[in-house]
């Protein structure tokens, strides 16, 4: 068994861990833990004593100082599961070795194509080796590129005596891509001080911005009867949930909205003439606008509803995840740290926000301030997903400096 970042990647993108957003068990599928068992074999093999896969599908690891500081305790944390956005069974990994440039049409599926047009970071990677899908699944680089980017920093930490660090956590999360990653993690036994996700995109960037992200449930009640004698009586649920989307306005979408711009986006629709539901997200980056993007969308529901007298509505916000800058600008010292690592890693430090939240966004709001580094991977959720074997590489390379980084400044 060989281990690079590229070995390992290309063995844990070959295992199903897809999460179901509609188990309400923990993990959300019992295939995450598949993934999990390998895992730590691979970390006990590295020298990892304490490596194991606890009920909720969490896998906790330590690499023991080697420094006589006192280091800050340091975690690098990504997931498991892969979105279940897309197929993720039976993946298909496909190696384009010496990219030389252009299009990539996709094998499995030759009506797929990855175009330099939409993905124009493939100009940065000629000569380097893409692994792609077949385009029938997803790939899984979400995040799966993290984890052997972090296993394959372990390996090079505890092989290599004269790079001097303190105390270094490994923890690999499920259900990230449901909103539920850090919902039974243990952060007592976990032990660390600070941490960072390995779930970025392009090489170089750091992320300490995330949305603040609210769900809503909209459930909607009827008036049910047979259509034979429905006139002036029915009040169709269904119709009325789909006026309540037709209401949305076109310019708070996710295909509409871009940068600091927050947005409205319906992800689910059930429902029959007597009862029906609507699942929305809620995307900005400040609470205050949350708050907004809310008011208005019962406004739309009350005005809707409006035409139908006989029905009723409730209206439900979840809470998901909230901005991590809050937390993270309290501690500078932690994107600092990383920005230099980056550097010494050969690229140049690139800071930014996230259209979106990591696992990282919920552990800074729990006492674990953590931002968010690359790994590579670029179309996250699609068959078009890719990531380069140089990228991952130089992942590595940051998880190693920074760890020296640490270790220096302490």
């Amino acid at each position: 068994m060989t281990d690079t970042v590229l070995d390992r990647f290309l063995r844990y993108v070959v295992i199903d861990t897809q999460s179901d957003p509609a188990s309400s068990t923990q993990p959300t599928t019992g295939k995450q833990k598949d993934l999990g068992r390998v895992l730590v074999d691979e970390l006990l093999k590295i020298g990892l004593a304490d490596a194991h896969l606890d009920e909720y599908g969490y896998v906790y690891a330590t690499i023991p100082a080697n420094s006589d500081k006192t280091v800050p305790v340091i975690c690098f944390c990504s997931h498991m599961d892969t979105a279940p956005d897309f197929s993720g069974t039976n993946v298909k990994p496909q190696i384009i070795r010496n990219y030389a440039g252009g299009d990539i049409r996709l094998a499995g599926d030759t009506g797929r194509v990855i175009r330099v047009s939409d993905h124009p970071e493939l100009q940065n990677q000629i000569g380097n080796d893409i692994v792609t899908t077949d385009g029938t699944t997803l790939l899984g680089a979400d995040d799966k590129a993290g984890l052997a980017e972090i296993m394959t920093a372990a390996a090079k930490l505890v092989g290599d005596p004269d790079i001097k660090h303190g105390t270094i956590k490994i923890l690999f999360t499920p259900d990230e891509e449901v909103g539920r990653g850090v919902n039974k993690v243990d952060l007592k036994k976990l032990g660390a001080d600070f941490a960072y996700t390995m779930d970025g995109e392009t090489a170089g960037h750091i992320e300490d911005e995330t949305f603040s992200a609210d769900g809503v449930e909209i459930s909607i009640s009827g008036v049910a009867i047979h259509p034979g004698f429905a006139k002036d009586r029915m009040e169709n649920a269904i119709k009325i949930a789909g006026a309540i989307i037709d209401r949305l306005p076109r310019d708070l979408a996710p295909e509409t909205t871009e940068g600091q711009q927050g947005f409205v986006h319906p992800t689910g629709v059930t429902g029959s003439m007597e009862k029906a539901s609507v699942s929305l997200i809620i995307r900005d980056f400040t609470d205050k606008g949350l708050t907004e993007k809310e008011e208005m969308l019962e406004a739309i529901v009350k005005e809707v509803m409006a035409g139908y007298p006989g029905s009723t509505y409730h209206f439900e916000v979840k809470e998901q995840y909230r901005n991590m800058k809050v937390v993270l600008d309290r501690h500078p010292e932690i994107v600092d740290n990383a920005i230099e690592a980056v550097r010494r890693a050969g690229m140049t430090p690139v800071r930014g926000s996230i259209r979106g939240g990591t696992d990282g966004s919920r552990l800074s709001f729990m006492g674990l301030p953590c931002p968010n580094i690359f790994a590579g991977g670029h179309a996250f959720h699609s068959p078009l997903e890719w990531v380069s074997r140089q990228d991952m590489e130089k992942a590595v390379e940051t998880i190693v400096e920074l760890a020296k980084v640490w270790e220096e400044r302490a």
